[in-house]
């Protein structure tokens, strides 16, 4: 006798043995038992999680005669009288399957429904079977609608399709529908178990976990890729062997690559993406393991008993290290960069290059690293702290002014310079040549809309201890935006009063941090945030501090003898966007 595949093998042959679709099976089976039949159904679902099993249990169920041929319908076939036996063999008269793939025309169906007037031969009722119906034409839509309307008493139609989306509304309004959904891994691995049980293969638990998760929610997936381990096995499944078939990353690539982003590790992120260049290892799996590996990670920085939810997973202590070692935002913020890189890597001309940058921009949020440094600034526009303003012969160097031989315009003179501005190296004559206007609330505006910049006693403490938080490495990532984008509103000797203008920045997570980061700084006290308008932030505060530092590099430029000199007797004029601080 030649082997019978698992996936046939093991197929349901009532609703008890059925996997994963309690839904389904609960509301035929009271369908059944109250014989409340409807004439059409349709089954939805992804490949291989039972559309067409129920629709062979469900015609065995209408035409079940009993062990003893006194049966009626019922939710229980016995499945040993005639009409089961040859439902099973897909030799019933009565019940007729039509692959819609291949038999899509209005002829087909012209065909099948013309057997629809005649009474059944040996059942009870006669069961018209379409699998993947939405590949049907629109006029077989059509030339069915009436009968699927109003069947003969003894006909009933069983539709089944993968994409719902693309069936005529006006077929969906004529059946029943049930959505058959993707089965859980745990689900599957317990089917798996179960099976292997039955067939005396021997199998650990990590090995069915790698199948249940390569199936992506198909039992039937799931089975076949059980026979292809049995064979590359040898008669038996271990990790090694299931993960070499499936071509899966290592784990522990995985989590000494977490491990490294986590601590910032640079030269350890790139070791380990080389050496999975190096073994050939998939950067998509890679990818999509760090995922799993981060989500799991989050639930455990959420649900603290989630640890200890699946003793059957051998990395979950694994998991809950790296959830201690990594905080929660930037656990989020991982997960988030691992998922939209795996779109990367399809547009590198080598996807291990793409991995390589995917992994290069995790670190790059982490606190001490160039990239990091480099990222925020641009992203935050905060300046360097102290800059100095260089001299008037190096900034009119690299002012680079274009003495264009235009007619001298005259220009009136510049403000005075503030009081606590950078001093100036040499004095210089000054003599009015252009207007110089207060740029600093229009740069406030820039970036933070119409509102401007109203500086307060709380605002200056503030912008102190944010200042300081940020120069020791103390906050990163949203809890360094929650700080910088907050006005300090009021403060009690054991609570502050903050307030910012997005939702978005007012997590209790970024709360938490700042709280803890505030008072290992010695500032002992607990914050609230409210969402509201803002005048006075660090981040505007540096934005202003730009702008004036702009304004005196301008100054010192404008008020130097040598460009005076060849504004007015040469027309020459200063490129725009060309002068720079130092």
């Amino acid at each position: 006798m030649s082997y019978l595949v698992l996936a046939r093998k093991y197929r349901p042959r009532n609703f008890a043995e059925m996997v994963g679709q309690d839904h389904v099976v609960q509301a035929l089976s009271n369908a059944l038992g109250t014989q409340r039949l409807h004439h059409a159904y349709l089954f939805t679902g992804t490949r291989g999680v039972g559309k067409t099993t129920v629709s062979r249990i469900l015609a065995k169920s209408l035409n079940c005669q009993g062990a003893d041929g006194q049966g009626s319908i019922t939710a229980t076939p016995c499945g040993v009288c005639q009409a089961c036996r040859d439902i099973d063999a897909g030799r019933f008269v009565d019940y007729t399957e039509l692959d819609a793939a291949s038999n899509r025309g209005v002829d087909e169906v012209q065909a099948l429904l013309e057997q629809a007037v005649y009474k059944p031969v040996q059942g009870r009722f006669k069961v018209f079977m379409i699998d993947e119906v939405h590949m049907l034409t629109g006029h077989a839509f059509n030339a069915m609608l009436k009968t699927l309307e109003e069947p003969p008493d003894y006909l009933k139609f069983v539709l089944a399709t993968t994409d719902p989306q693309k069936v005529p509304v006006t077929v969906l309004s004529r059946c029943l529908q049930f959505n058959l959904r993707p089965m859980a891994p745990e689900t599957i691995r317990e089917h798996l178990h179960k099976v292997l049980q039955a067939e005396n293969v021997p199998a650990d638990m990590p090995s069915l976990t790698l199948l249940a998760r390569a199936a992506r929610g198909s039992m039937r997936d799931a089975l076949s890729l059980t026979d292809q381990a049995i064979a590359f096995g040898a008669g038996q499944l271990e990790e090694a062997v299931v993960r070499q078939m499936l071509g899966s990353v290592d784990r522990s690539y995985v989590l000494r690559l977490i491990e490294a982003l986590a601590l910032g590790d640079g030269k350890t992120v790139v070791e380990t993406s080389e050496a999975l260049r190096l073994n050939g290892l998939s950067a998509a799996s890679t990818l999509e393991e760090m995922a799993t590996v981060l989500q799991r990670m989050a639930v455990i920085q959420t649900v603290a008993d989630a640890a200890q939810s699946d003793e059957l997973d051998p990395q979950a202590a694994d998991a809950l290290r790296l959830a201690e070692l990594m905080p929660a935002d930037e656990t989020q913020l991982l997960y988030s960069i691992c998922l939209h890189g795996r779109a990367d890597l399809g547009l590198a001309p080598d996807e291990y290059a793409a991995l390589t940058m995917v992994l290069l921009r995790l670190l790059a949020f982490k606190p001490g690293s160039r990239q990091k440094a480099v990222a925020e600034k641009k992203t935050l526009k905060s300046p360097a702290p102290e800059a100095p303003v260089l001299p008037v012969q190096q900034l009119a160097v690299r002012s680079t002014p274009l003495a264009a031989a235009q007619p001298a315009l005259g220009q009136p003179g510049v403000p005075a310079p503030r009081a606590d501005s950078a001093p100036v190296a040499s004095k210089v004559l000054a003599i009015p040549v252009r207007v110089q206007a207060d740029s600093r609330g229009e740069a406030v505006a820039g970036e933070s809309g119409s509102a401007v910049l109203r500086p307060t006693e709380e605002g200056d403490f503030w912008h102190k201890v944010v200042s300081q938080l940020i120069a020791d490495d103390a906050i990163t990532a949203m809890v360094r935006e929650l700080a910088l984008q907050s006005q300090l509103v009021a403060r009690d000797t054991d609570q502050w009063l903050l307030r910012v203008e997005r939702e978005s920045l007012n997590q209790a997570g970024s709360r938490d941090r700042l709280a803890t980061a505030l008072q290992a700084a010695g500032h002992e006290v607990s914050l609230v945030v409210e969402v509201g308008r803002v005048t006075d932030s660090p981040a505007r505060r540096n934005v202003a501090l730009v702008a004036e530092r702009q304004m005196a590099a301008e100054k010192i430029i404008f008020d130097d003898p040598f460009v005076q000199t060849m504004m007015r007797d040469f027309g020459a004029k200063i490129v725009p966007g060309s002068i720079k601080p130092g």
